[in-house]
């Protein structure tokens, strides 16, 4: 084994071939262990293929869940739809422990080389990379949603005696914002009870973006909001799922990368890749089915793409550096380690908050069908257990 040069692990010099183990500085040695080069061994018709089975198998689980819901016409099931919806919430929310969180501290965590160099050995950094990318993404949530409060003029004031009692104080006078608000529900209501009576549990989200629903007249709503509501709709969503794509992507290209140079688990690694860029295409893709975008707007698409595309480029990049690039190195890991924080907290929010306790929690129009309520529930553990499964190998 190759000694490592303190220029890569600001150590002094350490001859691997020649150490006591009673008086070895256990960070030479796990540093060592951790520089142990690249494993690249050819196959190289093999890993070209995997950049193509990739490419066709992510991009269509991404684009799947949003040609459902905004092509009609090809009369796809809505359980269908909802499969793929919820099964992809619960990978989102597997790939943040397990593909992000666990290998994160692999990386920078106190029993890595980078964990006990240096600063990185003074506090518990990958912790703390996750709590900052946390509130960060809440910051950024909670102002996007503000925003259009102000933005809009919707008045989210609450009586606190309601929100505790369930009764209204009846000395307190309804503001302006709050009457309108009451009108525009009433007379929504009553529009939807004249196609579909039985049903009130839609989001606001579904009601700017129903047509699929409305042909097949299951119990969703298929009136058509103002164009304000949905522009305000869109904008509360847009951005949070921006920031779940960015991390995603960051996630995508380390793994591109290292399918590229990784030497005997290459075997095991690919088709395991391909089940999770799969899965992973699929909570993108039913994440993004919700948003109310305009009637013929690119952006979904382009956004499709953009991730089914990520990984099958960062696979032909590590294929270009296969001989040189190694993904044991400090920097290396000290890159992938960051970004993989990164990333675990912005799965972590987009997740448990914007997926399941929004969709499940705190959505005052969820549906009350027990049946469908199981069978979501149970896509969302599948999700997450598959997810988790595929851990044990990538």
């Amino acid at each position: 084994m190759a000694a490592a040069s303190s220029s890569d692990f600001g150590l002094s010099a350490f001859n691997a071939s020649n150490v006591d183990l009673g008086t070895a500085d256990p960070r030479d040695v796990i540093c060592a262990l951790a520089a142990s080069g690249n494993d690249y061994n050819g196959r190289l018709g093999a890993r070209i293929s995997a950049l193509f089975v990739i490419l066709a198998v992510s991009s269509f689980a991404t684009f799947f869940p949003v040609v459902a819901k905004r092509v009609p016409r090809l009369h796809i099931p809505l359980y269908v739809y909802l499969f793929a919806r919820y099964f992809g919430s619960g990978v989102i929310v597997a790939t943040a422990f397990i593909h992000l969180l666990d290998p994160a501290y692999s990386e920078i965590g106190p029993a890595s080389c980078v964990g006990m160099t240096g600063g990185w050995a003074e506090y518990a950094w990958c912790p703390a990379i996750v709590l900052a990318s946390v509130v960060v993404i809440f910051l950024l949530d909670f102002g996007a949603e503000r925003y259009v409060e102000v933005r809009y003029g919707i008045d989210s004031e609450t009586d606190i005696q309601e929100a505790v009692t369930g009764y209204a104080d009846p000395g307190r006078k309804p503001t302006d914002a709050q009457q309108a608000r009451a009108a525009s529900v009433t007379d929504m209501r009553r529009e939807h009870d004249a196609v579909m009576p039985h049903d009130h549990h839609l989001s606001l989200s579904f009601h700017c973006s129903s047509m699929y629903e409305k042909k097949f007249k299951e119990d969703w709503a298929d009136d058509e909001l103002d164009s304000e509501a949905c522009k305000s709709s869109f904008r509360q969503q847009i951005a949070a799922f921006l920031i779940l794509e960015f991390g995603v992507i960051f996630h995508s290209v380390v793994i591109g990368l290292n399918l590229g140079v990784v030497g005997d688990e290459f075997s095991t690694l690919y088709p395991v890749l391909v089940f999770h860029q799969s899965f992973e295409g699929l909570g993108i893709g039913a994440r993004m089915s919700t948003i109310p975008f305009r009637s013929g707007s690119w952006l979904p698409w382009i956004l499709c793409a953009a991730y089914g595309l990520t990984t099958p480029i960062a696979i032909a990049i590590g294929l270009g550096v296969r001989t040189t690039y190694n993904p044991n190195s400090f920097t290396a890991n000290v890159v992938s380690g960051v970004l993989d924080a990164m990333s675990a907290g912005i799965l972590l929010y987009t997740g448990l908050v914007e997926l399941l306790a929004r969709d499940f929690l705190f959505n005052p129009m969820r549906t009350k069908d027990n049946k469908r309520l199981a069978f979501m529930i149970f896509n969302v553990i599948l999700g997450a257990g598959l997810m988790a499964l595929l851990g044990k190998w990538a």
